[in-house]
């Protein structure tokens, strides 16, 4: 588990953002609605990394394409190469994707699969995933070990009033841990 009672740093990635380490004391967080996070490690070279995409692509100024998902698995795959990582050994975790917002486009659902298929065109096994859904979901990843847990929040539903006497239903907590 991750935060077992030992001493640990979470380093947060925010949207946009990459990380990668060696430290055994690191762990990286983020929160995921319609975005994608994927962890990525080289258990041999005790290296991993994640990074938090907010887009498959975009249109550009004058037509061009800025692929956000592509720009995000590059920078994160060539750190990883960079710090010592064998590129015959990555493997993959993959999080996020969720609807949750029904009167737009599908931008998790797209998100997800973007990048199922840049890891399969990568021949990066996807070790495990949890996409899709409508709950945004926090993520832990521990890149010295290969562990995520993930939380899932549940989706807010149309806030009542509660009539006198009421009290709310507990918000659930969730846990799952991927090896």
């Amino acid at each position: 588990m991750i935060g077992n009672g030992a001493k640990f740093r979470i380093v947060n990635v925010l949207q946009g953002e990459f990380y990668v380490t060696r430290r055994p004391d690191e762990v990286l967080s983020t929160v995921l609605g319609s975005c994608v996070a994927v962890c990525m490690m080289d258990p041999m070279a005790g290296i991993g990394g994640m990074n938090h995409f907010l887009l498959p692509e975009r249109d550009g100024p004058d037509g061009e394409t800025v692929k956000f998902g592509a720009y995000a698995m590059e920078l994160l795959i060539n750190a990883l190469l960079k710090g010592g990582a064998r590129r015959s050994r990555l493997a993959a975790k993959v999080f996020g994707g969720s609807s949750l917002n029904d009167n737009l486009r599908d931008i998790g659902r797209d998100n997800a699969d973007f990048a199922r298929g840049f890891l399969t065109n990568e021949k990066i096994p996807i070790l495990s995933e949890s996409l899709g859904g409508t709950s945004a979901r926090r993520i832990r990843f521990s890149p010295a070990t290969g562990l995520v847990q993930q939380f899932l929040v549940p989706s807010m539903p149309d806030l009542e009033v509660p009539g006198p006497g009421c009290r709310p239903a507990p918000l659930r907590r969730e846990v799952e841990l991927f090896n």
